[in-house]
């Protein structure tokens, strides 16, 4: 039996609604589409004017409360975006592949985030009318503090957050600097704002996880509590490998983040999206609760995975019954 949701039943405020365009979010992600095809940016853009949901995106920033905590954390943000790059060095340090991507561990063991991975750059990571010459990607991943964003959607999850996003961005900007030192080339990838790539391909490539029922990663290590920046580079670096924990089976019968979600947006079963059968959650009925609070976070906090601790001991238990499955 399904938990109450003290959540439900959320009505969608009716000036957010006259905000929505005529074409759905479904319909521009690909939902139902059979044939794989490049995806286009729904929400996120670095100019709403860009998206069809571009009004949608200005009234998230409408809906939230005055805060100098909040304006202070996106003040830092701005700073590692507006921040100097060093100048390239003219001669390119050659070192083997596998040396390069050891290399990156320097950035975990040093704080400036809790993962780091890297894989080869597939054209149909990248939105719709973008480019690059670059072909690898490195995918940097930071932790939520638990104690913080486990108050999701209060808008002190949502300080979070833009907090994370900020660490992010920093990593993002550390490694782009610290490549063009080495003499290769790089450029930083950092959210929320939709770059040229989507990000969770790479990351689920370059093993930081599974896709979960709720449309986001899951590792044993942080759960789906953390987030994303990349950096592209032609430096030759050694792919690191995809990890896989059994999450993906584990959601398939779990119903945590599917009963918490306020506006009903996760469905029990995986969609076709683009030619891909995967788990995919209802952009329509996620984005007006989403918008008018702070960027939820409910499905994420709520995910087992999530809680301290806990995914690690769910790995080792899904790993020995997967082998005595085998065994049997």
């Amino acid at each position: 039996m399904a938990r109450p949701n003290p959540h439900r039943p959320f009505v969608p405020n009716p000036e957010m609604v006259t905000r929505l365009p005529e074409i759905t979010g479904n319909e521009i992600n690909g939902l139902g589409e059979t044939l794989a095809r490049r995806p286009d940016h729904v929400f996120w853009a670095p100019d709403p004017n860009d998206i069809a949901f571009g009004e949608v995106q200005k009234w998230f920033y409408m809906c939230q409360p005055d805060s100098t905590e909040m304006a202070a954390e996106r003040a830092k943000r701005q700073a590692v975006f507006n921040a100097a790059l060093p100048d390239m060095n003219p001669v390119a340090l050659e070192k083997s592949p596998i040396e390069w991507t050891n290399s990156l561990d320097q950035f975990v063991e040093t704080g400036v985030c809790e993962m780091v991975g890297v894989t080869t750059l597939q054209s149909d990571w990248m939105f719709e009318n973008h480019s690059t010459t670059f072909q690898k990607i490195i995918m940097v991943g930071v932790h939520h503090e638990y104690e913080e964003i486990k108050h999701a959607p209060e808008f002190r999850a949502g300080i979070e957050v833009v907090r994370q996003y900020g660490r992010a961005a920093a990593a993002a900007k550390k490694l782009t600097g610290w490549l063009m030192e080495q003499g290769w080339d790089a450029e930083a990838l950092t959210g929320p704002m939709a770059g040229k790539v989507v990000m969770i391909p790479p990351a689920l490539e370059c093993g930081f996880g599974e896709l979960g029922k709720h449309g986001s990663l899951i590792n044993p290590e942080f759960g789906s509590s953390f987030r994303l920046a990349a950096i592209l580079t032609n430096a030759p670096f050694a792919d690191t490998p995809k990890r896989e924990f059994g999450i993906d089976e584990f959601c398939s019968k779990c119903r945590i983040c599917e009963d918490a979600c306020p506006p009903i947006a996760i469905q029990p079963d995986k969609q076709v999206v683009r030619g891909v059968e995967r788990w995919y959650v209802d952009f329509d009925a996620c984005i007006p609760y989403f918008a008018e609070n702070s960027g939820c976070a409910i499905c994420i906090v709520e995910c087992p995975w999530s809680r301290p601790s806990v995914g690690i001991n769910l790995a080792e238990k899904l790993e020995k019954r997967s082998t005595r499955q085998t065994d049997a």
